[in-house]
């Protein structure tokens, strides 16, 4: 356990190296907000409601669903291990004295640590720059399932950006499957409009995606909405993670064969 947190130590650190990627992040965040601040103000106009939300909880759920999404920063490893794997740089990481998939593990925790002090101050901010009445639940049992399924959901993108980079052990290229991937993390995250707006025939199907708890689900849990699915979302993102990790142990077995060390 001691190595592993000293690699998320050095990959905090290495963060302070690009300063601007902080700016960035700090700016994606805020770009967001705001676009839901003024979209929703004009959808709030001339009503009071939008199908379960208020003004206020509606704008609430957008900066805690844009704080989230900002956390979740894995897409990098899939791209990373494939490219090492192409051009035969990935046995570094495989004569290190630390499991492959809990090396970028530890390194995601590491770079999530650092964010997310710098996401909260950003989110922060335009509570108050808009003087938002920020509706957030008290329920703290409500409020610690969310934070397991927060949890859960960043170990899931791990595991799930760490299986795409591997099919390079098998396959020439992952373009695709990175596409499908993140049209489908745009869609089900509820990043774009909240689920809870669908009909509720297509919440019920997306609600058996894993996408539907990495940010959307943790965002209505904290803003005091969708609370009967509290504990069968933790359930349900830990059989995923389960899945998961069993389908990862499955397809190395199998195809790290074909890595020579020389690029495949």
């Amino acid at each position: 356990m001691h190595k592993y947190w000293e690699i998320s130590k050095t990959y905090m650190k290495t963060q302070l190296v690009y300063r601007l990627d902080i700016i960035f992040n700090m700016l994606f965040t805020v770009t967001k907000i705001l676009f839901a601040y003024l979209l929703w103000g004009m959808v709030f106009k001339n009503k009071d409601m939008a199908g379960m939300f208020t003004f206020h909880s509606m704008v609430s759920y957008y900066i805690i669903s844009s704080f989230l999404s900002q956390l979740e920063m894995s897409s990098g490893i899939s791209n990373e291990i494939y490219w090492r794997i192409r051009n035969g740089t990935f046995s570094k990481y495989m004569v290190i004295p630390a499991g492959i998939e809990k090396y970028f593990l530890a390194m995601e925790f590491g770079v999530v640590l650092f964010y997310i002090l710098f996401d909260f101050i950003a989110a922060l901010i335009w509570v108050f720059i808009f003087q938002i009445d920020f509706i957030f639940t008290n329920n703290l049992v409500v409020i610690a399932c969310a934070v397991v399924i927060t949890l859960l959901g960043l170990l899931f993108m791990v595991q799930l950006n760490y299986l795409l980079g591997i099919m390079g052990l098998k396959y020439q290229g992952i373009q695709t499957f990175l596409m499908v991937k993140d049209n489908l993390v745009m869609l089900v995250t509820g990043g774009i409009v909240p689920l809870a707006l669908f009909p509720d025939a297509v919440v019920d199907i997306l609600s058996l995606m894993p996408f539907y708890y990495i940010t959307y689900l943790p965002a209505m849990l904290f803003t005091g909405f969708c609370q009967d699915e509290a504990v069968s979302g933790i359930f349900i993102i830990l059989c995923w993670c389960i899945v998961l990790q069993v389908v990862i142990n499955i397809f190395w077995k199998k195809n790290v064969k074909n890595y020579e060390g020389v690029g495949i």
